[in-house]
């Protein structure tokens, strides 16, 4: 084997944020105020200067392959990096003064933050099993450890001690998938890979191996029947962790998807596409039916994660390009729409009170008609009505369905969609027309509502004008 020098200002947003990582957890420690003002500010900056590096290092041009065959940098990773990384920076600003109130403002989040986003860069420029795994696990040992943020907090700690037990089992199960693929293989490099299943080497134990990954990259993502974590971990753990678990984090398990399966097993689409299938349709069953029964709304918005989920397995389950690009539609808006849903039950909360009961909703449009104008586009949005960014990731999806023939397939989403309708119609019912015994006028701090604004105006943006999110997701797979 030969050694080339890798280009090391490939791996520019990689780079920078493990050295802000350094940065921001020095700079805490001199912050005499207390409150990780600065760590705050910092991981802002940190975060909106990775999505500029991310297009300004990625965007453009062939594919490049460095660190002997490990690292690629392609369009694909540019938006996989920029997207997680401003979904980070959004749900960062809705929790500031949520953890103030409840004395969790610690330097510490924002650390655990920026590590997580660094293993969400990593995996989106993998090329490789070992560095695809290695992403993976800086990603989860600081989601375990954010579930587990307020240690005062038995539901919490229960949460995160399930979250890490079947963590770990799906780990285990990736990293076995992952050994007989390279068993298979005779090679960790996915370009390595793609050719042994080209060429039909070892077809039966590549297929194994195929099996236990797609377990892993289910789990990861929330799939039914492997979505036990959701409920319970975005009910316990404290809502501005729920936030951003529920959004950024999504985009990283497609990156997962992409890189291992898409990418790597390609040509053992007709295989991994039966199992896809299953998972898909089992999300969409399980997440819808049992949505509709839940009185908690973030645990109504965990079994809503699970059906969307199975929407955006719809578009990889085309196996095409048009498909994928689709799917990276999907998670991109889903997670803006998942950090503003949380990011009003954040801006609803105060101290000693969790508004996560949809009860605590009644009356919001009396209390507050701009919060309750953000809550009507969000529930349109996750419901896929037309003039929300919603709809149109419904649409792209169902579309890429329709040209690879999977018309009955198309057909059973819209189905669960109609009935998806009903919970998140639910949520409004108790906005607009039930009604609070004692109206308060709501206060929040002008930093959490400049965000909550924005995230309302960019579901209702990118829903009248979805064309540029549209080909700039096209481009990532050369459309």
């Amino acid at each position: 084997m030969t050694f080339e020098m890798p280009q090391f200002a490939l791996a520019a947003p990689e780079i920078w944020l493990g050295i802000m990582v350094c940065v921001v957890l020095i700079a805490d420690l001199f912050d005499r105020g207390g409150e990780g003002r600065i760590a705050f500010l910092l991981t802002q900056l940190t975060l909106l200067v990775t999505v500029w590096l991310a297009f300004s290092t990625h965007w453009g041009g062939a594919a490049q392959i460095t660190f002997n065959g490990m690292y690629v940098s392609d369009n694909l990773a540019a938006v996989l990096k920029a997207a997680s990384a401003g979904l980070a920076a959004i749900t960062i600003g809705y929790s500031r003064d949520y953890l103030r109130q409840r004395e969790l403002l610690r330097g510490e989040f924002y650390l655990l933050v920026l590590i997580a986003t660094l293993g969400m860069s990593v995996m989106a420029s993998a090329s490789s099993l070992l560095v695809l795994y290695m992403g993976l696990e800086l990603l989860s040992l600081s989601l375990y450890a954010l579930v587990a943020f307020n240690r005062e907090s038995r539901v919490g700690s229960e949460a995160a001690m399930k979250y890490f037990v079947l963590g770990a089992l799906s780990s285990g199960m990736l990293l076995y998938g992952m050994s007989m693929i390279y068993g298979s293989a005779g090679s960790l490099l996915l370009g390595d890979i793609m050719a042994a299943a080209a060429a039909g080497e070892n077809r039966l134990l590549m297929a194994f191996g195929m099996t236990f990954a797609l377990v892993g990259v289910a789990f990861k993502f929330g799939a039914a029947p492997f979505h036990m974590w959701i409920p319970d971990v975005y009910q316990g753990a404290p809502t501005a962790v729920t936030a951003f678990l529920g959004s950024a984090p999504k985009v990283a398990a497609l990156a997962l998807f992409l890189r291992l399966l898409a990418e790597g097993l390609g040509d053992l689409h007709d295989q991994w596409q039966i199992m896809a299938i299953i998972l898909a349709v089992g999300s969409l069953a399980i997440g819808n039916l049992f949505a509709l029964v839940q009185t908690n709304i973030k645990r109504m918005l965990g079994y809503s994660t699970v059906s969307h989920i199975g929407f955006l397995f719809l578009g990889l389950i085309a196996g095409s390009n048009e498909g994928y690009a689709a799917a990276l539609f999907y998670a991109i808006s889903y997670g803006i729409m998942a950090a503003g849903a949380f990011g009003m039950i954040i801006l609803l909360s105060r101290r000693g009170f969790e508004a996560e009961m949809i009860d605590d909703m009644r009356g919001l449009n009396d209390r507050h008609s701009g919060f309750a104008l953000v809550m009507l586009l969000l529930m349109f949005s996750m419901t896929g009505i037309p003039g929300t960014v919603g709809f149109y990731a419904k649409w792209m999806v169902l579309q890429s369905l329709v040209e690879a023939g999977l018309v009955w397939l198309a057909v059973l989403a819209v189905i669960f969609a109609v009935i998806g309708a009903f919970y998140y119609l639910r949520v409004l019912k108790a906005v607009y027309f039930d009604r609070d015994e004692a109206p308060a006028p709501l206060e929040a701090p002008l930093g959490p509502r400049v965000v909550i604004a924005a995230n309302g105006g960019l579901v209702l943006l990118l829903g009248l004008f979805p064309d540029a999110l549209i080909e700039l997701c096209r481009a990532a797979f050369g459309l």
